[in-house]
């Protein structure tokens, strides 16, 4: 971590010229004699940093020395702070730091630095069940781009017929969802979710992107996780469940679980969300000791078939 700090002091210096101790422990959130103590170790480690004593002293680089982050391309910087942002598996500490590294970045990379840090968002959950896999698809990188220099595209695609079609769109962040990429963005016909791996080409127009006034790509990514999932399990049942059993089904369901309150007899109402009556009751049947379902009808029967096609096999 103090590497970190001693970076974000490099920068400050190059950005303001001349810094106090009380200057860098504010913008760093550490005590001035950390600050002084980091300012000396980078003209120990051959920085050309020297102070100034009395009023109206400070730090400063011999010369005006400047550095850009160890001499990092635009595409560099942008780069190192995709580490920033909720797609990280960065821990928080660093994480900061990083965005503390942000604001002493030289104005012109500033910009596509925080870009780059609220670009992407990663969601380990998988769709279902489907095959593994982990090349990134072809046009990942240029879409990415896109998105950070806030710029439209066309964008050719294959949709799920294998019918190929062309449209501009405004790139607004990428999600990797277990091991499929996804674009999220603007269109004319209202915000669209596309499968980067769909993606036949990419070309882009030099135009701004329009982006929605508060737009969050997490907040957004997982009102549209919730409306897939929703769609690919559109089946309800309702059940009791004894209340300390309620983390099994946690684990069992996942988000396809919703928990009620309690009624008289202490049980928790709930609800599971399933693909289809057959197996939303196979799945359930795993918990009858603690779950009593109450509806519908057609997964209850279905239940009572399991229950007697095991007694005739078993008793």
């Amino acid at each position: 971590m103090r590497t970190d700090r001693l970076l974000a002091v490099l920068l400050l210096l190059q950005r303001r010229g001349q810094v106090t101790a009380a200057e860098v422990a504010r913008e760093l959130e550490v005590s001035e004699r950390t600050a002084r103590r980091d300012l000396d170790a980078l003209a120990t480690a051959g920085v050309p940093v020297y102070s100034l004593r009395g009023r109206g002293g400070g730090w400063r680089l011999v010369g005006g020395a400047r550095t850009d982050l160890s001499g990092l391309t635009a595409s560099e910087a942008r780069a190192l702070f995709l580490v920033a942002g909720p797609a990280s598996a960065a821990t928080p500490g660093v994480k900061a730091a990083l965005r503390k590294l942000i604001h002493a970045l030289p104005e012109p990379f500033r910009e596509q630095a925080e870009a780059a840090a609220a670009s992407v968002v990663v969601d380990p959950r998988r769709w279902g069940s489907g095959p593994d896999g982990h090349r990134p698809p072809r046009f990942l990188d240029q879409l990415q781009d896109a998105v950070i220099r806030g710029v439209q595209v066309r964008l050719g695609y294959v949709d799920r017929e294998g019918a190929e079609t062309g449209r501009t769109v405004h790139p607004l962040g990428v999600v990797a969802k277990g091991p499929s990429w996804y674009l999220v963005s603007c269109t004319e016909a209202g915000r669209r979710t596309f499968r980067i791996d769909r993606v036949s080409s990419v070309d882009p127009t030099g135009e701004p992107v329009h982006r929605p006034e508060g737009f969050d790509l997490a907040e957004s990514w997982r009102a549209i996780a919730d409306e897939v999932d929703r769609g690919r399990t559109p089946l309800e049942a309702r059940a009791l469940c004894t209340p300390g059993e309620l983390g099994v089904l946690r684990i069992a369901f996942g988000g396809r679980l919703e928990v009620g309150g309690a009624v008289a007899d202490g049980r928790i109402e709930v609800v599971v969300r399933g693909r289809d009556e057959h197996v939303l009751a196979g799945e359930l049947a795993a918990l009858v000791d603690w779950v009593e379902v109450t509806g519908p009808a057609g997964v209850r029967d279905r239940l009572a078939s399991i229950g007697s096609a095991l007694v005739g096999r078993y008793a």
